[in-house]
């Protein structure tokens, strides 16, 4: 699996990890019951933090997609659901950038997408 950091970018360090294993999950690039790297072995190789890492991996967690267990570390969770989750997320995600750069509120996103889901 590889990560990318752009250390330029705006998206915290974090995100971009937990971004990169959303989008591993998604494209069943990693599959249920897989292990990630080990947080201090992709945090030197990144050259990040350990905690930036655990921040993206505690993210993934508070998902459903991976679990963290101690001392077999960050595992795919095996909820076949996970990949379309993934997919789910990635997309709010980059919905809810897109209209915070437009300048809408919080109220104005989530009346949006109510609004999107009524005209269903």
């Amino acid at each position: 699996m590889l990560f990318r950091l752009d250390h330029g970018s705006p998206v915290p360090l974090g995100d971009q990890i937990a971004a990169s294993v959303r989008g591993a999950i998604a494209d069943a690039v990693v599959r249920p019951g897989e292990r990630l790297p080990a947080a201090r072995a992709l945090a030197d190789s990144l050259g990040v933090n350990v905690h930036t890492v655990l921040r993206g991996y505690q993210q993934l967690r508070e998902e459903g997609l991976i679990e963290l267990r101690r001392g077999r570390g960050a595992v795919v969770t095996a909820d076949p659901a996970a990949p379309g989750r993934a997919r789910l997320s990635d997309i709010v995600r980059t919905l809810v950038a897109d209209a915070r750069a437009l300048g809408l509120t919080d109220e104005e996103i989530v009346d949006a997408v109510r609004g999107g889901l009524a005209a269903r």
